[in-house]
Parts: structure tokens; sequence; C-alpha cells
């Protein structure tokens, strides 16, 4: 049995997507980060999108701590949307636990629980909201590389 509904990675109004409903069993984390990576690679191969090799490992490592806490904290399936908006891939993960989630301290002897702090230290922007059932999850990751000084003719120059 399909674990996972999904959709195929569609264009619509200029915007590409992919969505997938996940019923918070076993495996779910790991079918969330392979739809990451299908999605990056539609991307660059169907859309032409030039998406940064470190960008597909940062995509599907938040895809990955937002699931898990989905399936952790929620009773009840999760809903994940990769969407690309500019030059980000926006990552939102909807679950039925209205609880909002807060980042701890940094405690580099506690063992486990830093999946918010790395979510927030990669991605450009974070936030949760509450919905009608549960909250919603966003977060925002640039998937274009900066480019490299000496390409815009502004590094050093060559002797």
């Amino acid at each position: 049995m399909d674990r996972a509904a999904q959709n195929d990675g569609r264009v619509e109004n200029g915007l590409v997507w992919m969505s997938a409903a996940y019923e918070g069993v076993p495996g779910d984390i790991a079918r969330a980060r392979e739809m990451a990576r299908a999605f990056l690679v539609r991307l660059r191969h169907e859309h032409g999108f030039p998406v940064a090799d470190r960008a597909e490992d940062v995509v599907q490592l938040v895809v990955s701590e937002l699931v898990t806490n989905a399936c952790k904290h929620a009773s009840g399936p999760a809903l994940v949307d990769l969407t690309l908006v500019d030059t980000r891939v926006e990552v939102s993960v909807r679950d039925s636990d209205p609880a909002l989630p807060v980042a701890r301290t940094a405690d580099p002897a506690r063992v486990g629980q830093h999946g918010l702090e790395i979510v927030m230290a990669l991605s450009e922007s974070f936030e949760v909201d509450r919905e009608p059932v549960g909250k919603r999850t966003r977060a925002a990751v640039r998937v274009l590389d900066e480019p490299r000084p000496e390409a815009t003719g502004h590094g050093p120059a060559a002797d």
C-alpha cells in the first residue's frame, strides 16, 4: 500500500510545486526526504532551474526535520508542500498538533532535540502559524549558489 498521496510536480499560476500527505508511520520521513530530492531533480531537469548541490542536501534535511517533528508530536497525518518561489524552495508542513514548536537554547551537551535549531540555521526564513486544525510550519531555503567574487569580476586580479 502506498503510504503517501503525492502530486507529480505541477506548474500552476507560474509556480512549480509538489505536495504529499503522510500518515505518520515508520518510513514517512524517508519518503518525504525522497519527495524533496525528486522535486529538486525536476526543477533541474524539467524546468532548467540551476539548483545548487548544497541546496539539495539542505532542502532534504529541512524536510526531514520538519516531518520528524510532525510525526513525533502530532497524532494523525501531515501534509508537505514544496514550492519554488523566486530563488527559494518553500517547505511547508501542516500537522494536527496545535502546540507551536519552540527552539531550545543551544546546548552542546544535549543529545537530540536540535532539529528546530538546524532548520532555523539553514533557512532564509522560518515561521509557524496556527491553523483551524493544528499548525503550519514553513521554512524557505535558497537553492541558487551565491556568485563567487572571481565570477563577477570583483575578486582579486589574476596575476
